[in-house]
């Protein structure tokens, strides 16, 4: 990638459209609009309920949890934890692999 995402932190989604805008030559307003309307496609599909699959990136996905039981850490008290609905994110074997080798010592 460029330089745009070398730079240690967060990767916003500015960030992601001057990446475009650098490395394939689209126009700001363009990048932009591109890097939105992914967002929107991602979101409304896991709005519906459906998995979104990212070859060589990865599964966003929408998983269920039961009502249960936690505790306070601070007072111990039992609190009852609500059932909902939350978003998981399982990265491809290839992302594992690129992240992996990044750490190794070269």
């Amino acid at each position: 990638m460029s330089n745009v995402l070398d730079n240690p932190g967060t990767v916003t989604r500015a960030d992601l459209a001057e990446a475009l805008y650098l490395e394939i030559g689209l126009s700001r307003t363009d990048s932009s609009q591109l890097v939105e309307s992914l967002i929107d496609h991602v979101s409304q599909a896991l709005e519906k309920g459906e998995h979104v699959k990212l070859a060589g990136f990865g599964t966003f996905s929408l998983r269920d949890k039961k009502e249960r039981i936690g505790r306070n850490p601070k007072t111990g008290e039992e609190v009852p934890i609500t059932k909902r609905r939350v978003l998981v994110f399982k990265p491809s074997q290839v992302l594992r692999e690129r992240v992996d080798s990044s750490l190794s010592p070269k």
